[in-house]
């Protein structure tokens, strides 16, 4: 990958103060050892909850602490596979997040009110907002490294997890160059990180190289080619095809305000928005037309939003802004 720069130039840079931090070679930081402190962990920071109970469970527990909520069924294969690791690394923290397992089979309506799909699911939730997540059955170490990322860094980070946060900061200052340059550096060491072959392919799609964005991901191992972080670019990829295909946003604006509930000009106009990054008045056009009519084209306002979190990823603002509005649209 560091051979063939795509970005060379293509997005000017302030300097790659962010790259500065990120050192490969030589001796890398040891990840930092997992101790249980000075007490036994015992079963209280793992419990089964209710549709009754999760108020209290996850919402008001999580202004306390991060709070991690498995999803699962009786029936789902993965889930048996990751609820014994997940209980594992949550002890293993030594009480820095509380687990919390919730049947969707006996209690379905959080998950549907998430947004959930598939399953295992699990949402991290901090301060009463879900703030991360994963689906899947993930390996033990990426658990790991999923509750020190919501319950706090110990010292002695991998140089990887540096990189991709420098790369992250970089990306939200604006500097597309350095952050590219970052992704790019780490693909060369660790070309199966998946955080960076998805930060690097977000960054080729939004400056208009699709086919490079598709390329890098089929760079991905074929056993992470489902993982959360490519599952959403490929989202948003398609999204912005489809709205592609739509043509001029002045139409569909014409046809509202002519006529407020035509719905199919509100969510074909929501598809051209989140094509070109207005999350915000895409999710609130869709809002719209659930609080207006929530049986329209059979919940299709609603699905499509589900598939908008898809794509903007579970941690995106937006996302999180929209599910508090769909929260309380569906349930107030």
């Amino acid at each position: 990958m560091s051979d063939n720069k795509p970005f060379g130039g293509s997005f000017g840079s302030s300097g790659g103060q962010y790259a500065t931090t990120v050192q490969y070679g030589g001796t890398a930081a040891a990840p930092a050892k997992v101790s249980l402190g000075d007490a036994a962990v015992t079963a209280d920071v793992i419990k089964d909850t209710t549709t009754a109970a999760f108020a209290a469970d996850v919402i008001q527990e999580s202004r306390r602490q991060p709070v991690l909520v498995d999803f699962w069924a009786p029936w789902c294969g993965p889930c048996k596979q990751l609820t014994p690791q997940l209980e594992k690394a949550v002890r293993a923290a030594g009480g820095k997040v509380k687990l919390v397992k919730m049947n969707i089979d006996d209690h379905p309506s959080i998950a549907g009110q998430l947004g959930i799909q598939s399953i295992p699911a699990v949402i991290a939730f901090k301060d009463g907002q879900p703030v991360d997540g994963f689906m899947g059955a993930i390996p033990e170490s990426q658990i790991a490294e999923f509750i020190t990322k919501v319950g706090g860094k110990g010292n002695g980070a991998p140089a990887v997890a540096e990189a991709l946060q420098a790369a992250t900061e970089a990306r939200e200052a604006g500097d597309m160059q350095t952050a590219a340059d970052i992704f790019d550096a780490i693909l060369a060491q660790a070309p199966e990180t998946i955080e960076a072959i998805a930060g690097l392919g977000e960054l080729l799609f939004e400056a208009g190289d699709t086919q490079g964005a598709e390329a890098l991901l089929a760079t991905a191992p074929e056993a992470k080619k489902d993982a959360p972080a490519l599952a959403a670019l490929r989202a948003k990829m398609a999204l912005a095809a489809q709205a592609a295909e739509l043509g001029n946003p002045a139409e569909f604006e014409r046809r509202l305000a002519e006529n407020p509930k035509d719905h199919q000009a509100r969510f074909d106009l929501a598809m051209i928005q989140n094509a070109r990054g207005e999350r915000t008045a895409a999710a609130d056009n869709l809002l719209a037309i659930i609080k207006a009519d929530r049986g329209w084209n059979e919940d299709g306002a609603r699905t499509q939003l589900l598939q908008f979190f898809e794509a903007w990823g579970m941690t995106d603002e937006a996302t999180l802004a929209a599910r508090r509005k769909l929260s309380a649209l569906l349930f107030s």
